[in-house]
């Protein structure tokens, strides 16, 4: 079997150098070191170096955007523990599929403000859990105010990625629109142009294309094995990431941000996706590179234990090598690192 190293020397047709820059892009903050989504996170992903920080937005039920990883809130807060909130769980069927919770777009900001973050992942990041309870769920409004006092801080330009979480299913069932609310908020913070340090993101395509008509900010189409967009049921990605899928896309979005699966063969072999991409004009954004060896291919893992750091730096080569615009990490530092050598 070809190993997986080999990609150090298999560089696709077009793709002859380093790219000049990849851009560290903070995976719902350092959230490999922080409970993901907090401003604890975000601060810590600038403190090393990121160059832009990603918040997941969700929705409250009074309409103001605040950054989880999803808007079903049990797996990132306590408010399972809350019995104030018992009767708040619910079913509902998001994007074709049946889950069960609690939801943040039934409770009001300040009921928001009540709950306490805690770790997703506390099996593969014990030591994150060490902070559970401390910290609030942030609104994208305090997400903005943070960068810009760090950017005042610090002296240097830090970007904001957000991800509209479910839009359609937000708009259909619940009715609530969080592109609206988005463009709204991005306005208001003067954050709506094209030379701002801002990218959006989505799953979805009908979002971006709205989008598209009311913001001159960089959008990027989300891809991902299997699957499709929630909101276009005939639509696969596999067939969005082929060369006339991202002469499509490059028609409303501006970069595509892929699973690293796609980026390569089932032997580790470059799949040509990058320099399709490039062809259609779109940059590529890969995520997410994660340190723990559960995340990281056979050949980059460094000791048995699943949770053990693995070989990042060889990850950080091997994307530089196909020329890769931008990386989402969980540990934003360690690619810093990475990268400067």
């Amino acid at each position: 079997m070809v190993k997986f190293v080999l990609m150090l020397g298999l560089v696709s047709a077009g793709t002859s150098a380093f790219a000049d820059e990849m851009l560290v892009i903070a995976h719902r903050g350092a959230s490999g070191e922080r409970p993901e989504h907090t401003l604890a996170a975000y601060e810590l992903a600038i403190d090393q170096g990121a160059d832009y920080i990603e918040p997941d937005l969700v929705v409250t039920k009074d309409l103001v955007l605040v950054a989880r990883h999803e808007n079903e809130l049990s797996d990132t807060t306590d408010v399972a523990a809350r019995e104030e909130f018992a009767d708040r769980r619910r079913s509902k069927t998001i994007d074709g599929r049946l889950v069960s919770g609690w939801f943040a777009e039934d409770f009001t900001l300040a009921e928001l403000r009540s709950l306490r973050a805690k770790e997703r992942l506390p099996g593969m990041r014990p030591a994150n859990a060490r902070f559970d309870g401390l910290y609030s769920i942030p609104t994208f409004a305090e997400i903005v105010q943070l960068v810009r006092a760090k950017e005042a801080e610090t002296g240097r330009t830090i970007g904001l990625y957000p991800e509209l979480k479910h839009p359609t299913f937000l708009l259909q069932d619940e009715g609530i629109d969080s592109v609206d609310l988005l463009v709204r908020a991005l306005r208001e913070a003067e954050l709506d142009d094209a030379d701002d340090a801002v990218f959006v993101q989505s799953f979805e395509v009908g979002p971006l294309r709205r989008l598209d008509r009311l913001v001159d900010v960089p959008l990027v189409q989300l891809v991902k094995p299997d699957d499709g967009p929630a909101d276009e049921p005939a639509l696969r990605y596999d067939d969005m990431v082929s060369p006339s899928g991202l002469a499509e896309i490059a028609t409303y979005a501006d970069a595509i941000g892929t699973d690293l699966r796609l980026l390569f063969g089932p032997e580790g072999v470059p799949s040509g996706l990058v320099d399709d991409a490039r062809e259609a004009g779109l940059a590529v954004h890969a995520w997410t590179l994660r340190k723990e060896n559960a995340y990281l291919p056979p050949m980059l893992r460094r000791g048995t234990a699943e949770n053990g750091t693995g070989d990042v730096l060889g990850m950080v080569t091997i994307l530089k090598v196909q020329g890769i615009d931008g990386v989402f990490t969980d540990d934003p530092g360690l690619v810093v690192s990475a990268l400067a050598q």
